[in-house]
């Protein structure tokens, strides 16, 4: 565990987001009750979501995908200094082009949320029948329900964007979503 401090730390000195705690834990509690053993994250950050993931249990595998290369290179530290290296597939990439083969039991969306949408439907044909797609930051520190929480145009303009894939979820034909009012919100996505 203390390697998931120093990571949180440095995570808050270098003003990196990770995931909330409150989220974290309920994605880990997901993976142990639905027994995901292949997990694919779209947006590794630092690792630390990963790290956590990847320590419930000694079979699962997670792959994951940054597009930032300095944050690339240090989740990459973080996963050899966790022992975790030989389950954790780091992938330097951008999530909207890079190939990926295989199929996942959990699909965890946590990169740019302008390109939610994308990312849902680049990646539904890697899921497993039974496997879900969780999404990360749907309320967007609340401005998703107020947007008068900010009068900053771009941030605007991302709160739209995460109302509209909240809405591409609500009315997607193919899955069935459940929000979630735990940490920054989050949707599960399942096959209907």
């Amino acid at each position: 565990m203390d390697d998931l401090l120093s990571i949180k730390a440095y995570a808050s000195r270098e003003a990196v987001p990770i995931m909330q705690d409150e989220g974290c834990d309920f994605i880990c509690e997901y993976i142990k009750e639905h027994n995901c053993k292949n997990i694919l994250e779209i947006g590794t950050a630092i690792g630390y979501s990963s790290i956590r993931f990847a320590k419930l249990a000694d079979d699962i595998h997670v792959t994951t995908i940054e597009l930032d290369i300095d944050r690339h290179i240090k989740a990459v530290e973080n996963f050899k200094s966790c022992g975790l290296d030989t389950r954790i597939t780091a992938i330097h990439d951008d999530a909207l082009t890079c190939p990926l083969e295989g199929k996942f039991d959990l699909i965890f969306i946590d990169a740019a949320k302008a390109q939610y949408i994308k990312f849902f439907e680049k990646y539904k044909a890697n899921l497993t029948p039974d496997g879900v797609m969780i999404s990360d930051n749907l309320s967007f520190h609340g401005m998703v329900d107020d947007l008068s929480l900010t009068h900053n145009y771009s941030t605007k303009k991302l709160v739209k964007k995460i109302q509209k894939y909240a809405e591409f979820l609500r009315t997607n034909e193919e899955f069935e979503t459940t929000f979630y009012e735990i940490g920054d919100r989050i949707a599960v996505s399942k096959r209907k």
